[in-house]
Protein backbone atom coordinates (compact mmCIF):
# COMPACT_ATOMS: atom_id res chain seq x y z
CA UNK A 1 0.00 0.00 0.00
CA UNK A 2 1.26 3.46 -0.90
CA UNK A 3 1.36 5.95 1.95
CA UNK A 4 1.36 9.50 0.61
CA UNK A 5 3.20 10.98 3.60
CA UNK A 6 6.09 8.56 2.94
CA UNK A 7 6.38 9.61 -0.70
CA UNK A 8 6.24 13.31 0.20
CA UNK A 9 8.80 12.85 2.98
CA UNK A 10 11.16 10.97 0.68
CA UNK A 11 10.91 13.71 -1.93
CA UNK A 12 11.55 16.50 0.57
CA UNK A 13 14.54 14.64 2.02
CA UNK A 14 15.97 13.96 -1.43
CA UNK A 15 15.73 17.62 -2.40
CA UNK A 16 17.28 18.78 0.87
CA UNK A 17 20.15 16.33 0.58
CA UNK A 18 20.69 17.22 -3.10
CA UNK A 19 21.26 20.79 -1.91
CA UNK A 20 23.71 19.58 0.74
CA UNK A 21 21.62 21.15 3.50
CA UNK A 22 21.01 19.94 7.02
CA UNK A 23 17.69 19.40 8.76
CA UNK A 24 18.68 22.20 11.15
CA UNK A 25 19.26 24.66 8.31
CA UNK A 26 15.97 23.90 6.55
CA UNK A 27 13.95 23.78 9.75
CA UNK A 28 15.21 27.23 10.74
CA UNK A 29 14.49 28.66 7.27
CA UNK A 30 11.00 27.13 7.25
CA UNK A 31 10.28 28.18 10.87
CA UNK A 32 9.38 24.61 11.84
CA UNK A 33 10.96 22.56 14.61
CA UNK A 34 13.80 20.29 13.63
CA UNK A 35 12.04 17.29 15.18
CA UNK A 36 8.84 17.91 13.26
CA UNK A 37 10.67 18.32 9.95
CA UNK A 38 12.50 15.09 10.65
CA UNK A 39 9.20 13.31 11.28
CA UNK A 40 7.76 14.72 8.03
CA UNK A 41 10.79 13.50 6.07
CA UNK A 42 10.50 10.04 7.64
CA UNK A 43 6.80 9.89 6.78
CA UNK A 44 5.74 9.81 10.42
CA UNK A 45 3.79 13.07 10.31
CA UNK A 46 1.28 14.32 7.77
CA UNK A 47 2.34 17.84 6.72
CA UNK A 48 -0.30 20.52 6.19
CA UNK A 49 -0.32 22.47 2.95
CA UNK A 50 1.02 25.50 4.86
CA UNK A 51 3.91 23.48 6.24
CA UNK A 52 4.70 21.99 2.83
CA UNK A 53 4.73 25.49 1.35
CA UNK A 54 7.09 26.69 4.10
CA UNK A 55 9.47 23.76 3.58
CA UNK A 56 9.45 24.23 -0.18
CA UNK A 57 10.10 27.94 0.33
CA UNK A 58 13.05 27.13 2.58
CA UNK A 59 14.36 24.75 -0.09
CA UNK A 60 13.70 27.37 -2.80
CA UNK A 61 11.71 24.89 -4.88
CA UNK A 62 8.13 25.39 -6.08
CA UNK A 63 5.57 23.30 -4.24
CA UNK A 64 4.18 22.34 -7.66
CA UNK A 65 7.56 20.79 -8.61
CA UNK A 66 7.60 18.70 -5.45
CA UNK A 67 4.01 17.59 -5.95
CA UNK A 68 4.70 16.77 -9.61
CA UNK A 69 7.55 14.47 -8.54
CA UNK A 70 5.34 12.91 -5.87
CA UNK A 71 2.61 12.31 -8.45
CA UNK A 72 5.11 10.64 -10.79
CA UNK A 73 6.21 8.31 -7.99
CA UNK A 74 2.60 7.45 -7.24
CA UNK A 75 1.86 6.69 -10.90
CA UNK A 76 4.94 4.45 -11.09
CA UNK A 77 3.88 2.58 -7.94
CA UNK A 78 0.25 2.17 -8.95
CA UNK A 79 0.83 1.47 -12.65
CA UNK A 80 4.34 0.06 -13.08
CA UNK A 81 3.81 -0.66 -16.77
CA UNK A 82 2.78 2.87 -17.72
CA UNK A 83 5.51 5.28 -18.86
CA UNK A 84 5.85 8.42 -16.79
CA UNK A 85 6.13 11.50 -18.95
CA UNK A 86 8.40 14.33 -17.85
CA UNK A 87 6.93 17.79 -18.38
Amino acid sequence: MIVLRHVIGDELRRRRQDQGRTLRDVSAAAAVSLGYLSEVERGQKEASSELLAAICGALDVPLSDVMHSVTNHLVEAEHPRLPVHAN
